[in-house]
């Protein structure tokens, strides 16, 4: 019995734990630039004394879909969409640098510029952006920030600094607790001239909706079916209980 048990038990925990990880990505459906997590299922036997009869179903840990999100036009000069692979270079909570493909960008009061989550986009120069009060403001396909400062004449703008843009190897990249992407301890990450912005466009999550729905439904009725097991297994050990002291 206590196989059963144990086995329905860690089987219906997994899939609590990958019912959470499908949740989080339907929940970010329209969150512009997420990438959606990814996580499978392996069998894992229990080694120890005698045959290893005991089969265990085990979230196997998670990663990324690295795919393209859709394209949306805004017409917002501050808002930018990368052009293929690559990724916008930000500061993290902790200081430290992080990637992202949310190219909602704005400026705050203090004149940072900033994703729409509130993390300060990183320049050419490694450091946060920051721009002097502006009457205009544009963003080349090459990250470059260009402005017409207030009370300049029309056609005088000035380059004030360039958006930090990289493509590092996705094998190389995971995603931390702040739904921001890293590369891995000792992976320099340095600009790559290369990767294009489009201006006016902001890129979406690539999350499949009707494919998160149909998972939903599938994790909630294999975690039926391990609760099912386990109720079997209650009624299977009351059964026995009976019949020993009939014996």
């Amino acid at each position: 019995m206590d196989r059963l048990l144990y086995i329905a038990m860690t089987g219906a925990s997994q899939v609590s734990r990958a019912q959470a990880v499908n949740s989080n990505n339907l929940a970010n459906a329209s969150t512009q630039g997420f990438r959606a997590d990814l996580d499978a299922f392996r069998s894992l036997p229990l080694n120890g004394p005698g045959h290893s009869s005991r089969v265990y179903a085990v979230d196997s840990g998670q990663g990324v879909d690295f795919s393209l999100g859709s394209l949306n036009a805004t017409g917002n000069s501050l808002d930018v969409a990368l052009n293929g692979q690559g990724w916008i270079a930000v500061q993290a909570a902790d200081g430290s640098e992080a990637y992202s493909r949310a190219g909602n960008l704005q400026v705050n009061e203090l004149g940072q510029l900033l994703t729409g989550a509130g993390q300060p986009v990183i320049g050419q120069d490694g450091g946060p952006i920051s721009i002097p009060p502006f009457e205009k403001l544009d963003i080349g396909d090459d990250g470059t920030i260009s402005i017409r400062a207030q009370g300049q004449e029309a056609a005088t703008l000035a380059n004030v600094n360039r958006i930090k843009l990289v493509n590092p190897d996705t094998a190389n990249m995971y995603k931390g607790h702040d739904g921001l992407m890293r590369v891995q301890e000792g992976v320099a990450v340095v600009a790559d001239a290369n990767i294009k912005l489009l201006n006016g466009m902001i890129e979406g999550s690539n999350v499949n909706a009707v494919e998160s729905l149909v998972n939903m439904i599938t994790l909630a009725r294999q975690f039926e079916m391990h609760v099912k097991m386990m109720s079997t297994a209650q009624e299977n050990d009351a059964a026995s209980t009976q019949l020993m002291r009939i014996a």
